[in-house]
């Protein structure tokens, strides 16, 4: 046969196959699903860089321009055809398919040089300087109040030149001070603070930071990392493996939990440096009470609550109140000057205040003369690695540091005592304090401005957030490592997409750390970039007109979280300030502003109680269901399951926010799922047992006109579903 006979043939089947099509798509449909179900297909794709996502997406795309085309390609069309007539085999759709996967998505043309750039697997080959010295690494390792942390200052303290990297910025500042007054000049520097201590503005030897502004070019005598442990962390986990392999430093002393040992000698051995262990102990014991606080009618001077939600806070703050007691209160989103009034309200024994009711922001970074910690409820929402919410009891080792607390060597109490609010959280509590701390597995990376600048080269018309997609899903990591979650980053990725900025100041925008909990935050870095984009300088006065200063004392609460809102954006301006110098120009006077309004919410804070109670009055706090189930937990008689409901209240969709009005008329289940006592999986779980129930209660009945609720079951399981 002849090479045009053959084609005329191959024509004449192609006609048919376009009857067959126009007559049989489910059949073409049949085919095609075959292809997407063959294991060798999806691993043939994965070779090619289709991950699961990207070849479902792929597939989806090409089934529809298969099925919905009216002109398709006619090699396409004589594949089908072969196919269909059992003259080919369905894996050889793959050519066409991997081409129009690669129409849809431009990165796999170049799939091999993202690979490359996103190689994350020899991190300590990013710090040659680092690897040209033989580093000394020391690890101090021991529970809270066991002296390691001390030690490894002195070292600090007693070098020619050091560098100490804590997590916060309340840390930084204790260093600094106390190396300044003990006479060893030292620097400040944080995100949104530097402070050189030579009037003429020579730096000093000596420099505390936070460890994400850690210098990996500088050469110290002695670097200090204080909590080694937050390597693990899933959002600030890369700054610690940062410091570990990048400091420039002859001996690098770690403070930390045991947990972090094992890895820190395994990542060290790729380094060729070998760590030294020493091991402390606790300088004053610590002992869990056999009986829970159980009604604040029983409360002593030292006694701190811990609580975990915003909610919980102004409710015990107002029942101590109702008892003649005065509360100092601490919380996250405070600014470091009012944490540290409140902490100092709180020690200092001639002030009448002499109950801290706080959240776990008093684990790092404030010394609190507590002689009994108290657990308000043992439930905390947490962030896990890929930005799920979960709900869970607080890990052992969260609940060693707030614990660890009481009883501190440097405070008037000696002894420490650990207990619950409720009886039944008790044995719990025992239970969590006596696990083994799981040794940590991995440490965090992040991409670097350069490595998105490389993608972006390749990817020119992608967007900053979709190149972190890219980079995320191409990364390759060795089992020591991995990269930390950026769902932050993205979002502000996402927030200023539109705004017109190079991908560099892009990039750096979107480091701004910022609460995208908080709208006006949020709303203030869109204008800021906005302002930046148009050349326009980000003054004193444009921002005093911004956030329409001089702001009034906070009246109630709504009132004090706008301010600590107000607070954070200045944070973000000084932030910016040393990044963009001359559009941000004005950072000191933007410091003696933050400054001033820190003293108008510490004012506010020392009133909490007051603007509680003029919340409720006005509508804008609801803490009546609180005090009554508070009243009846507090008095003794409440049951677990009252506890467990208000420990995770904060599970809702804002933390400070209450269940609204008609939140009676809501079904069963949505309570629940709201209030945090159920997920999604579990109610699915739930839905499918009792279906199960139900049919088999179904088939035993004797009566056959009664029908079997299985049916109906399903489908609300399936509306369930769909929603």
């Amino acid at each position: 046969m002849t090479k045009n006979q053959v084609i005329l043939l191959r024509i004449v089947k192609l006609l048919k196959l376009n009857f067959y099509e126009r007559q049989n798509l489910h059949e073409v449909k049949k085919i095609l699903d075959k292809f997407y179900k063959r294991k060798e297909i999806q691993k043939l794709g994965a070779d090619y860089g289709l991950d699961a996502r990207l070849f479902h997406q792929a597939f989806i795309s090409f089934r529809n321009y298969i099925m919905q085309s009216h002109s398709l390609d006619v090699d396409i069309h004589i594949i089908l055809n072969d196919i269909c007539f059992s003259a080919a085999h369905v894996d050889d759709l793959f050519p066409f398919f991997l081409r129009h996967a690669k129409q849809i998505f431009p990165v796999l043309e170049c799939k091999d040089d993202l690979r490359k750039i996103s190689d994350l697997r020899i991190p300590p080959n990013w710090y040659p300087e680092a690897r040209a010295i033989q580093r000394k690494i020391i690890f101090h390792s021991g529970p809270t109040n066991s002296g390691k942390t001390y030690h490894a200052i002195q070292k600090y303290l007693s070098a020619k030149s050091g560098v100490y990297c804590g997590p916060l910025k309340l840390l930084a500042h204790e260093i600094f001070e106390k190396s300044n007054a003990a006479g060893v000049p030292c620097d400040l520097v944080t995100g949104e603070e530097r402070v050189t201590i030579d009037a003429d503005g020579k730096q000093a030897a000596h420099v505390a930071c936070t460890v994400e502004m850690c210098s990996v070019t500088t050469p110290y005598e002695v670097a200090v990392i204080d909590e080694i442990q937050m390597i693990k962390d899933p959002a600030r986990g890369w700054a610690w493996t940062r410091a570990l392999l990048g400091l420039c430093a002859e001996e690098v002393h770690l403070c930390g939990e045991s947990a972090a040992i094992d890895l820190v000698t395994e990542l060290m051995y790729t380094t060729g440096e070998e760590v030294e262990v020493r091991n402390y102990k606790r300088l004053t014991p610590i002992s869990v009470l056999d009986h829970a606080l159980e009604s604040l009618d029983n409360l002593r001077p030292g006694d701190c609550i811990v609580c975990f939600s915003k909610n919980d806070i102004y409710s015990v703050s107002r029942q101590i109140e109702i008892r003649g007691l005065e509360s100092a209160v601490i919380y996250g989103s405070l600014p470091p000057g009012t944490k540290l009034a409140q902490a100092k309200k709180f020690n200092d024994p001639d002030d009448p205040c002499k109950i801290l009711v706080a959240t776990d922001a008093i684990g790092m970074g404030l010394n609190l003369s507590i002689r009994r910690i108290i657990f308000y409820s043992l439930i905390k929402p947490t962030i896990n690695e890929k930005g799920e919410k979960e709900i869970e009891p607080i890990t052992t080792s969260q609940a060693l540091q707030i614990a660890g607390r009481a009883g501190r060597f440097s405070s008037k109490y000696k002894e420490g005592e650990v207990t619950t609010m409720n009886r039944e959280d008790l044995s719990l509590l025992r239970e969590i304090l006596n696990r083994h701390v799981d040794p940590i597995k991995a440490a965090g990376l992040h991409p670097t401005a350069e490595q998105i600048e490389m993608f972006a080269y390749h990817l020119p018309d992608t967007t900053l957030a979709n190149l972190i997609d890219i980079f995320v899903d191409f990364s390759q990591v060795d089992g020591q490592y991995f990269v930390c979650n950026m769902d932050d980053f993205k979002f502000s990725a996402e927030l200023i997409q539109h705004i017109p900025l190079s991908l560099r100041v892009r990039y750096v925008f979107c480091t701004a750390p910022i609460n995208k909990k908080q709208p006006f935050v949020c709303s203030s870095l869109l204008q800021f970039a906005r302002q930046y984009s148009r050349n326009e300088p980000l003054t004193f006065s444009w921002l005093r007109r911004y956030i329409k200063w001089p702001l009034l004392p906070p009246k109630n609460i709504k009132d004090l979280m706008d301010l600590e809102a107000v607070h954070d954006v200045l944070d973000l301006y000084l932030w910016l300030s040393y990044r963009f110098i001359d559009m941000f120009p004005d950072a000191s006077l933007i410091r003696d502003l933050q400054k001033e309004l820190d003293g108008v919410i510490q004012d506010g804070v020392h009133n909490i109680t007051k603007l509680i109670k003029i919340s409720e009055s006005h509508k804008l706090l609801n803490l009546e269901s609180l005090s009554a189930e508070n009243q009846s937990r507090l008095s003794g008689t409440s049951k677990g399951q009252a506890r467990r409901m208000r420990g995770t209240k904060t599970l809702g969709s804002k933390a400070a926010e209450p269940p609204g009005p008609d939140a009676g008329e809501k079904s069963l289940a949505s309570r629940l799922v709201q209030q945090g006592l159920l997920t999604a999986d579990m109610l699915k779980q739930l839905e499918k047992e009792w279906l199960t129930q139900q049919t088999e209660h179904g088939k035993d009945r004797t009566e056959p006109e009664t029908p079997s609720p299985s049916k109906g079951t399903r489908r609300k399981k399936k509306e369930s579903d769909s929603d």
